[in-house]
């Protein structure tokens, strides 16, 4: 359906912005709803055993990629955190490789050596997660800077959270990027916790919108949760960025429902704060507006949900069916010198002798 067929029967209900077609708003819908079930299943298979060391899960979040990568294009690159696996999937990842990495076998994305803080595909522009806050702001500047320097047109989504504003990496990455106009998009998922210390201790006085706002970057302050709000203020910071005016930053309110990772209950957190946060879940919110404007009905909706979650057991499968990584490539993917970084996008590495690998 169309946005200029959209029916008029509840013509007092909200509805869908004319910017966005409903096509658009049910992928949108789709995106998060891959992003939740595939936090939940890997959330559940770390707890059977199935999946080694730590996780960190983003359900609650799932507005904050979905909506910023929806207004990106194919040549456009993301950099991404500890908390990533929903944008990869937002950039139309691969669940089955991703959920291989998780269980640490060979078919995963970094042959399962990686594991869920360091997903990488670059086919899709993802140029890999990052475990270390704060890491992968300033490599973002760099890529930015050669990505204008080549005048391919693309910009550099780069996710961090709430916590990587008191890390030096994130004022040093906001200065060059300002120096130097790079077509960077600073987004910052603030779900409220440095884990588990609260954005309201961390900052007393001011804010992490006047801490951006410093470098002389146009910084917008929205609401997380709402994937709309999301697409359009980042469709906004990438014309303005291709366009030459230079970086931005995006500052989204949102909430983690777990904890931290695996070993963190959150039971820091008041329980009425959570309660409030759940209200506002991001999913919930765009389903109401698109059955309310009789843009989706019921049973289309459960339908997507059924599609959604047959391909996140699918994944599953995959993953406990797939071989572990064979100890003769332990060496593989060490690397040295001799490689070429992104031609046309992609990336391609010469991979050297395992008996020549240097550390």
């Amino acid at each position: 359906m169309d946005k200029d067929e959209r029916p008029s029967a509840n013509a007092t209900a909200p509805q869908l912005p004319q910017w966005l077609s409903t096509a658009e708003a049910i992928r949108l819908l789709r995106t998060m709803a891959r992003i939740r079930a595939f936090e939940e299943a890997a959330l559940e298979q770390y707890r059977q055993g199935a999946i080694p060391g730590s996780l960190h899960v983003s359900i609650g979040q799932e507005a904050c990629s979905a909506g910023a990568c929806a207004a990106l294009r194919d040549q456009d690159l993301v950099i991404g955190t500890h908390r990533s696996h929903g944008d990869v999937i937002a950039r139309g990842g691969d669940v089955r490789r991703m959920m291989a990495e998780l269980f640490g076998r060979a078919t995963g994305y970094c042959g399962g050596k990686g594991g869920s803080m360091h997903i990488l595909d670059a086919a899709r522009g993802v140029l890999g997660a990052n475990g270390i806050v704060a890491a992968g702001l300033p490599i973002a500047v760099g890529v930015s800077l050669w990505t204008d320097m080549q005048g391919t047109g693309s910009v550099v989504l780069a996710f961090f959270g709430d916590g990587a504003v008191a890390k030096g990496n994130f004022h040093e990455a906001l200065t060059l990027s300002a120096m130097w106009r790079t077509p960077t998009i600073f987004f910052c998922q603030n779900n409220q916790y440095a884990v588990s210390m609260s954005i309201r201790d961390v900052y007393p006085h001011t804010s992490i919108d006047a801490l951006a706002a410093s470098h002389g970057i146009p910084t917008a302050h929205i609401d997380g949760n709402d994937v709309l709000c999301v697409l359009q203020e980042t469709r906004k910071a990438c014309g303005r960025s291709r366009e030459g005016g230079g970086p931005s930053v995006i500052v989204a309110d949102t909430y983690r429902w777990m904890g931290h990772n695996v070993a963190d209950s959150g039971a820091y957190r008041a329980a009425d704060e959570v309660t409030a946060w759940r209200a506002k879940d991001p999913m919930e919110r765009l389903s109401a507006l698109l059955l309310g404007g009789d843009v989706i009905s019921s049973a289309e909706l459960d339908r997507l949900q059924d599609e959604v979650q047959a391909e996140i057991r699918d994944a599953v499968s995959y993953a406990q069916e797939s071989a572990e990584p064979a100890a003769e490539d332990a060496y593989l993917d060490v690397f040295s010198e001799q490689f070429s970084v992104f031609p046309g996008m992609g990336v391609t590495v010469a991979r050297p002798d395992p008996a020549a690998a240097t550390y």
